[in-house]
């Protein structure tokens, strides 16, 4: 059985970026002495006013969206977020994502003439397509350490382990005829 610290670990091998310090502490590789492992629960903190935590909510959706299996919503990946960043992050460490929530904000305030709590799917996934180009203040440290987030989330959780991929054990037998359209999920050893 795999928990999620040790899927954890194996995830900070995806980021072609360095690894966002709170996933890294989270995961043991950084710092072992600066946190104790933390208990399952309710954050230790508030970190998100409740604007903030709606819209990060929004985005992370629009981040891994609902498919042909649950999205990131579906998946708790708000309620991981906001544990990391109050259980596992210094203070410090959140403002690239508070500030780049707020900087969100205002964007779409400034480009659609409303709040985010209103923006279309569409215009929130520009605002996040502004931020991962640094169109705005505050957009681009935002989106590289909120995608980490959003992604570890959704792929350390129970649906992303067990319904998004399959686990599929070395050795197994191989099929060198095996159609690659026939591939509908992603396997990981």
């Amino acid at each position: 059985m795999i928990d999620r610290r040790t899927a954890l670990a194996g995830m900070a091998a995806l980021f072609g970026a360095p690894l966002f310090a709170p996933i890294a502490r989270a995961a043991g590789l950084v710092g072992k002495d600066q946190r104790p492992v933390i208990s399952e629960g309710p954050p230790s903190v508030q970190v998100f006013t409740a604007p903030q935590r709606a819209l990060m909510t929004q985005l992370s959706e629009r981040v891994i969206p609902t498919t042909d299996t649950p999205g990131a919503i579906k998946a708790g990946v708000p309620d991981y977020i906001e544990k990391l960043l109050a259980d596992w992050a210094l203070p410090q460490e959140r403002i690239p994502i508070l500030a780049g929530l707020d900087a969100t904000e205002a964007k779409c305030l400034q480009d659609y003439k409303v709040p985010t709590a209103q923006a279309t799917p569409e215009q929130l996934d520009a605002l996040l397509t502004a931020a991962m180009n640094a169109q705005f203040a505050d957009g681009a440290p935002f989106f590289a350490a909120f995608r980490q987030l959003v992604i570890t989330g959704y792929y350390t959780s129970e649906i992303g382990m067990t319904q998004e991929q399959e686990y599929l054990p070395v050795p197994g037998e191989y099929h060198g005829d095996y159609l690659y359209s026939n591939v509908n999920k992603v396997y990981t050893a």
